[in-house]
């Protein structure tokens, strides 16, 4: 029998994300948007809440299409805010819009999001080896570095915590314990 990592188990939702996204390296920039976004939103929240509002962010967010998103003004916020199918929170949703700007600036400095963020990495994965969920952090330097670097950008909802899981999220840092076969 296969042995995932224990957070993955409580749904099967948690164990799709699990098995075929969390660690993995994504490199599309609507996908890195998505998760820029998507974990902003799970601050103080499940990750299990917001992969059962994920369908309803990406038709709400345009597909997280960012050109569509930095578009949105004050009427947007306010016809979000009353969806349940998301966080509605003023805060959050407001850094979606934020972010979706910002994420414009770095990807007309950089050529692309990807090259930014992969960047901090020389495009490489960080892999911990972890043989116990204890032994994860909830952030490291590295997180903390590039938290600091999205603020000074204009960036928000992207505490050294947040980016941590965006880094899991996406790729750059794989924390798949040594004994699970999705690794």
């Amino acid at each position: 029998m296969e042995t995932r990592c224990s957070w993955a188990l409580s749904s099967q939702a948690m164990i799709d994300y699990h098995d075929t996204r969390w660690c993995k390296p994504e490199h599309r920039e609507q996908e890195l948007f998505a998760m820029l976004i998507l974990e902003g939103a799970q601050a103080g929240l499940s990750w299990a809440t917001i992969l059962a509002k994920e369908a309803t962010y990406r038709t709400l967010f345009a597909g997280f299409d960012p050109s569509v998103v930095a578009a949105f003004d004050e009427s947007d916020i306010a016809s979000l805010l009353g969806n349940p199918g998301i966080v509605r929170n003023r805060r959050k949703i407001a850094a979606a819009v934020t972010n979706a700007r910002a994420f414009l600036a770095v990807q007309a400095e950089f050529g692309s999001f990807d090259r930014y963020i992969w960047g901090f990495t020389g495009q490489k994965v960080i892999d911990h080896h972890l043989i116990s969920l204890a032994m994860m952090p909830a952030k490291n330097d590295l997180s903390t570095s590039i938290s600091k670097d999205l603020k000074k950008r204009g960036f928000s909802f992207v505490g050294p915590t947040i980016v941590y899981s965006y880094l899991q999220a996406i790729g750059i840092i794989n924390d798949h314990l040594e004994d699970c076969p999705f690794r």
